[in-house]
């Protein structure tokens, strides 16, 4: 099978997100996770912006030993410039160089013609390919710029020395089958398409970030940018953990797999959660609370006979525990199991009186304790001997 790559930008697209700020030991703890997950290049920030970022780019450079260390840069000189030297001590720098493509912005952002834009790229890029070998160029918002300018502005790049071609869905704008439908059209007008690689960098303002980045792997692309826990700029961006596991459960549909041990999702998300304090939703996917937790009744019945029945991933293949939370819609197997675990022996002729009781304590809350189940049987109990007697 083909292998994707992930490209984590979670310590420079991530620290986008309102309210969260990496410090240096962070970003370098951060990044000897990820390297460790199996993520093959680490954004580590936009040298440019600030003496911390910058700094933190060279912490991270030393730091890593396999993947490679990358820094952004907008199409000035003096970005260029700060991700080259802080990334000089990386095993495998690399570096990530952008310019906005979409009408709106050549307008309204940089007031530049797309000749203007072209040149550009071809000075910055020459000028880039003397000290980089590895040169990441992205045309920002390239889903709202017109197909014949972005394969234009892409070739410049590829002649100039360009070694991968990301294309962002800066604005979480596109749908799957537009994502598709652009990697189609590059690969038709793009002379040496296969000379390089292709990433996706998908946005989820419509909630179609990993479904984008999946439809891009579908049409040519053989890397996903992405970060942990789906944090970003606005509605934040592809959860690099959904996509992995996507792939993994979908492996017959892709034909493809990762380098991502996912064994390690649960913790590192945990570890990305506690750093951002951003709490992870109950709901999330994968590593939510309530990813793996099973409260119907026939969810439950299903999952105690085969937990393939609702399970497509098992919760141990993350790094996460299946859970059977007791409420009211909870039916007799669930708390069969539950009693017995707890160290109760009871009978199919017990439960037909202990069902009852239970359901009218769950109506009373959200979900049953251990300490209301005891309570429970020692009623239970309690009558049963009465009725004995």
């Amino acid at each position: 099978m083909e292998k994707i790559t992930f490209y984590d930008t979670t310590m420079r697209d991530g620290e986008q997100t309102i309210g969260v700020n990496f410090s240096i030991e962070d970003k370098v703890q951060i990044a000897k996770a990820l390297e460790n997950y199996g993520i093959s290049a680490i954004e580590a920030g936009f040298p440019a912006a600030s003496d911390q970022d910058y700094e933190g780019v060279q912490q991270v450079s030393l730091a890593v030993k396999n993947a490679s260390v990358v820094g952004l840069a907008r199409m000035v000189r003096k970005d260029i410039d700060a991700v080259i030297k802080s990334t000089q001590s990386a095993q495998h720098p690399m570096i990530h160089i952008f310019i906005a493509t979409s009408p709106i912005h050549r307008e309204y952002k940089l007031h530049m013609t797309k000749k203007e834009i072209i040149n550009k790229v071809i000075e910055e890029v020459t000028y880039t390919k003397q000290f980089m070998n590895e040169i990441v160029f992205s045309p920002e918002d390239a889903t709202r710029t017109e197909y014949h300018f972005l394969a234009e502005i892409i070739q410049v790049a590829i002649d100039c020395g360009a070694t991968m071609i990301n294309l962002p869905d800066t604005v979480g704008y596109t749908t799957p089958e537009e994502y598709g439908e652009m990697f189609d059209y590059l690969k038709s007008h793009v002379k040496n398409f296969d000379q390089v690689r292709w990433s996706t960098h998908t946005h989820n303002d419509l909630g179609m970030a990993t479904a984008n980045a999946l439809a891009g792997i579908a049409h040519g692309a053989t890397e996903i940018q992405g970060t942990i826990n789906g944090i970003g700029e606005r509605a934040g961006n592809v959860d690099i953990i959904e996509a992995a596991a996507a792939i993994h459960v979908r492996k017959q549909k892709f034909d493809k797999q990762t380098m991502i041990s996912l064994k390690q999702s649960k913790k590192i998300s945990d570890m990305v959660s506690s750093k951002t304090n951003m709490p992870i939703a109950d709901n999330k996917p994968v590593t939510g609370r309530n990813a793996f937790a099973h409260e119907s009744g026939i969810h439950q019945d299903g999952y105690l006979k085969r937990p393939e029945t609702y399970e497509i991933l098992s919760p141990e293949s993350v790094g996460a525990t299946a859970s059977l939370p007791l409420g009211k819609l909870s039916g007799s197997h669930a708390i069969m199991v539950k009693l017995s675990e707890m160290g109760y022996s009871i009978s199919r002729d017990d439960m037909a009186y202990i069902l009852p009781i239970f359901k009218k304590i769950a109506e009373k809350t959200n979900i049953v304790s251990d300490d209301e189940i005891k309570k429970m049987m020692q009623n239970f109990w309690s009558e049963k001997v009465v009725k004995n007697v």
